[in-house]
């Protein structure tokens, strides 16, 4: 009797699960996993199954710590529901390598070099070295600042919804916050439109916000700081264009806002400032908003879509292309109108790699952000929504903000998916997403004579 020969997988249909695909892969796994926990009817206020589509699509949302939602958290979900979201955020902004990698640290299993290596893919870290010790540090650092945040909140939703309601308000917010995620519990839509004159509710939330989107390579120097020399180039440029990014977006949205009785006009010179700063922090990328999105002059509008578009910096619960490469592209500007070889920042020059990764981010961002538009104005264009709404709404989606005009609830079904790819894109990473489905390349083995381009 002969035995049958061993089948195996044709070439073409054998994947290599390199540290870019599990993460892909296990992002969209938990994505599913929450989508398939928000469709039974447990989840519901209502009782029964809410549609896949808008399980999935806050399930996406949550994960790729969003916050554009198509059913309102406060009103749809029972707290069953609510648990749901608000765990897929913590999930979503540590990463679920964090807790696969903290399981098996509290079981005593030791990490082998590829376990290392996607929690390396994970953080964006630059090197192997101290990588557990780096996670150790995330998550403590994550809960301290959540806790510490959820207690200043408590402060103020106690008084508002009483006490069972008003601390898990408080820790669902604070978690939201600092995850970047911005989903809200105040219902109908509203986010934080009815407090937008509490200034402590308004300062912890945004300093959550801007804490979580230095990213927490930064925060490990600034917590070891000695003096700011010996900060590393990329810690200087994310705190040079983070700052001049908040500072500069709170100057324009205060000028632009001044005067307008439909969101700050009737409001007090200190809390016009506190707002101003609110909502220059916010989009980058957590998605509250203290005032109207929809009421905003068109020129507050098309500021919130360039910071959404940049959003946070690498290794934090941010989305967006990210301020390094927003700062690197114009140091590369510069480097061309001053006729440099190389881009230069704080007495240090930027390697070309850098640049290149850069520029493809920014494209890439761009291109996903021109797709979900292109997909949504071919689809709600029987709806009379204007371009410009479509653009906000795509560019949300990618940048992982989660701030709206008002139109994500009533978009059609193939809206809905666009969205679901631009958040999943956007969280994940372009190039991380492309990498994943592209095959491993090896190297050229010519060198081409160099050719000239005309440009300009």
């Amino acid at each position: 009797m002969t035995l049958p020969k061993k089948v195996s997988l044709p070439k073409m249909l054998k994947i290599e699960m390199n540290p870019v695909r599990v993460l892909a892969m296990g992002f969209a796994l938990v994505i599913l996993l929450g989508g398939l926990l928000l469709m039974l009817p447990i989840s519901s206020q209502a009782g029964t199954v809410t549609p896949f589509i808008d399980s999935l699509f806050i399930s996406t949302s949550a994960v790729c710590v969003t916050g554009l939602v198509t059913v309102d958290t406060g009103t749809h979900w029972t707290y069953f529901g609510k648990t749901v979201i608000i765990s897929l955020i913590q999930i979503g902004g540590l990463g679920f390598m964090t807790f696969a990698t903290l399981t098996a640290v509290f079981m005593g299993k030791k990490l082998g070099l590829k376990e290392r290596l996607l929690m390396q893919e994970a953080y964006n870290a630059m090197n192997l070295q101290g990588i557990i010790k780096m996670v150790r540090y995330v998550v403590g650092f994550t809960f301290g600042v959540e806790l510490a945040g959820a207690l200043i909140l408590m402060t103020q939703f106690i008084p508002m919804v009483g006490w069972a309601e008003g601390i898990y308000y408080g820790i669902f917010h604070s978690i939201s916050a600092f995850c970047n995620a911005g989903f809200d519990l105040m219902g109908n839509f509203a986010s934080l439109t009815g407090v937008n004159t509490n200034k402590i509710i308004l300062t912890t939330i945004m300093t959550l916000i801007a804490v979580s989107g230095l990213g927490f390579s930064v925060w490990m120097e600034i917590w070891n700081f000695k003096s700011i020399t010996r900060l590393s180039l990329h810690a200087k440029l994310v705190l040079s264009t983070t700052l001049f990014l908040i500072f500069g977006g709170a100057l324009l949205f205060f000028i632009f806002e001044y005067s307008n009785s439909a969101t700050m006009g009737s409001m007090s010179f200190l809390d016009k400032v506190t707002n101003s700063m609110f909502a220059s922090i916010t989009p980058r990328t957590a998605g509250f908003n203290a005032i109207s999105i929809p009421d905003m002059s068109m020129a507050s509008r098309l500021l919130t879509i360039i910071l959404m578009f940049i959003g946070g910096s690498p290794g934090s619960t941010a989305g967006g292309i990210k301020t390094t490469a927003i700062s690197i592209l114009f140091l590369t500007v510069l480097c061309v109108l001053k006729g440099r070889h190389d881009p230069e920042a704080f007495g240090r020059r930027i390697d070309k790699d850098s640049v290149f990764k850069a520029f493809a981010v920014v494209v890439i961002g761009l291109g996903i952000v021109f797709g979900v538009t292109l997909v949504m104005s071919f689809f709600e264009s029987a709806q009379g929504t204007s371009m410009e709404a479509l653009i906000f709404e795509a560019t949300s989606a990618f940048a992982t903000v989660g701030l709206s005009e008002g139109i994500t609830p009533d978009v059609q079904f193939t809206s809905k998916a666009a969205l679901i790819a631009g958040m999943y894109f956007g969280r994940v990473g372009p190039i991380t997403v492309l990498l994943a489905l592209s095959r491993q390349k090896t190297p050229a083995q010519i060198a081409y004579p160099e050719g000239k381009i005309l440009i300009g």
